[in-house]
């Protein structure tokens, strides 16, 4: 494990999703998850999030439209908070579960306005 990536990962981690929810996701690792959570962490978090060719907006935008397209409702609605955080607004949330619509299917975008919709509610949006 590359210690500098990894924390730099959980730095980046804890601002876009939020610290209790990292911090419970390491704490909860086991034999069994703790590789993938160190993985994510390092790789997902400490190198791409961190690179410098797009910024956190633009990663959030993206992983809502790839995340309706493989429908992934819980990771979808952790990067809805995400993106809520990354200072994405509601109108542009919509706009691309709209822009899914189109190219990954309507029932997938039906179901990601669904969780859209539950995630602004508990969050006050």
């Amino acid at each position: 494990m590359n210690q500098d990536l990894f924390d730099r990962g959980l730095n980046t981690r804890r601002e876009v999703l939020g610290a209790d929810y990292v911090d419970a996701a390491i704490a909860n690792a086991d034999d069994f998850s703790r590789d993938l959570q160190q993985l994510v962490t390092q790789y997902a978090w400490g190198d791409i999030w961190n690179r410098p060719g797009l910024d956190r907006r633009s990663r959030s935008l993206i992983n809502l439209a790839m995340l309706t397209a493989l429908n992934r409702p819980h990771e979808l609605r952790l990067h809805l908070r995400g993106a809520l955080n990354n200072g994405v607004t509601k109108d542009e949330i919509r706009e691309v579960l709209l822009q899914t619509a189109i190219y990954c299917g309507v029932p997938a975008s039906m179901d990601s306005f669904r969780q859209a919709r539950e995630v602004f509610k508990e969050m006050g949006v």
